[in-house]
Formats: C-alpha cells, structure tokens, sequence
C-alpha cells in the first residue's frame, strides 16, 4: 500500500503528464498501477514508508550515469558543477 509520499506525487506527475512530459516513476507499488502514470517504472522492494526515498537514488544516479555516457558527457566533470567546497 503506497504512502502519503506517493499519494502526494500523483497529482504532480498527472499535471507534468498532462504537459506531456515523459515520466519515470521510482516506486514499490506494483508496475500495471503505476504504469497508468509513469511512462517507465523502475520498481524498488517495499519496505518503511520513507526508505523507498533513499533506495530510489541508487537507481535515479545509475540512469542518469548512463544518459551522460550515452550522450559522450564527461561524468567525471560534470558542466555547470560549481565548486562546493573551499579549502582555506
């Protein structure tokens, strides 16, 4: 059973839809549901209400890795990184 978290994501994602925006939905709640939203799913075990969120990242950083290496982008250096730490 999804959370308040998914149940909050929905409306957002049926108006990006709505704008025809290509969805990809990280989530434990069964493909056929979510795939009346998302475009793509990418399914996660179901556990604790908010640890789908941290387990969503290990996913979301794979596919965006592998878009930068489709694309010929230099993972290492991302363009536009500005520097987070000043060493003094």
């Amino acid at each position: 059973m999804p959370g308040s978290v998914y149940e909050k994501v929905i409306p957002n994602a049926q108006e990006a839809k709505a704008r025809d925006a290509r969805l990809i939905g990280v989530t434990s709640v069964n493909a056929e549901e979510a795939g009346i939203t998302f475009d793509d799913v990418l399914n996660v075990p179901e556990v604790e209400e908010l640890l789908p969120l941290i387990l969503a990242v290990i996913p979301l950083q794979l596919l965006s890795y592998y878009i930068d290496v489709i694309k010929g982008l230099d993972v290492d250096q991302p363009r536009n990184l500005a520097k987070s730490v000043t060493i003094e």
